[in-house]
């Protein structure tokens, strides 16, 4: 039987996507939603949600989702601290899938990069940068998946937000120790690139993902959606949907 859906921003690109392949994971997307509809009018009809939606839709739907019990697999980016902290208090009620990037390909980078800088940590020579790359229409920057990389960089050398520099202009002096550079550009229809580059002293290793195709991030979320449906109460990742261990 295929997994009925709800799919929040069905009009949108990862929406289309999504919609052009779910009958090719056994899934259906039995209530496209978007901007101005009542999820409440038809939630009850489905097995699970996928939002590909506005982060300002993100919170009320996953309240929503844990009134009806139903698993919930998130692929929106952009929240602010408020909202990501209740949409992860929501995961302690129904199992949620919640990731920057559904790629098979990013979640590969995401391990490798925790490989890497687990070796070239604060005690190295290596200065960590995040460079990524999207289309002219995205509207949140750094990317959802370069968070993340953020997160794995600032980690692996106990720094906080304070020690990102999200870009460079005018005087501002040398590279810090305990910085890590944070990237964004923007232009035409590119689909998806990022950069983990870590400097050294006569070498550099750069670790990069590119997508060149929508497709493998919609193949990607309704493999999220086949597996989160029969998992407990919980906020999950792609990693544990890959069974990729850091």
């Amino acid at each position: 039987m295929s997994l009925k859906i709800l799919l929040s921003g069905a009009r949108g690109r990862m929406g289309q996507a999504i919609s052009s392949i779910a009958g090719q994971h056994d899934c259906e997307i039995s209530h496209p939603i978007d901007l101005g509809d009542d999820a409440s009018e038809v939630i009850v009809g489905c097995d699970l949600i996928i939002d590909f939606s506005l982060r300002d839709a993100t919170r009320p739907l996953a309240e929503l989702a844990r009134t009806h019990g139903k698993p919930m697999v998130i692929g929106t980016t952009g929240h602010d601290k408020e909202d990501k902290t209740a949409i992860e208090k929501v995961a302690s009620d129904i199992p949620m899938v919640w990731a920057g990037n559904f790629s098979t390909g990013v979640n590969l980078l995401f391990y490798l990069t925790q490989q890497a800088a687990r070796v070239l940590d604060s005690r190295s020579d290596f200065d960590p940068e995040v460079i990524e790359m999207h289309h002219r229409l995205k509207k949140d920057a750094p990317s959802g998946t370069a968070d993340r990389l953020l997160e794995i960089l600032k980690d692996s050398r106990q720094l906080s937000d304070n020690d990102i520099s999200h870009g460079r202009s005018g005087m501002v002096g040398e590279r810090k120790d305990n910085e890590i550079g944070s990237h964004a550009l923007r232009g035409g229809d590119i689909v998806g690139e990022h950069t983990v580059m870590f400097s050294g002293i006569g070498e550099r290793i750069e670790l990069t993902h590119r997508a060149t195709d929508r497709v493998i991030f919609a193949a990607g979320a309704l493999k999220a959606a086949k597996w989160v449906a029969n998992q407990p109460a919980g906020l999950y990742s792609m990693q544990d949907v890959l069974g990729l261990q850091a």
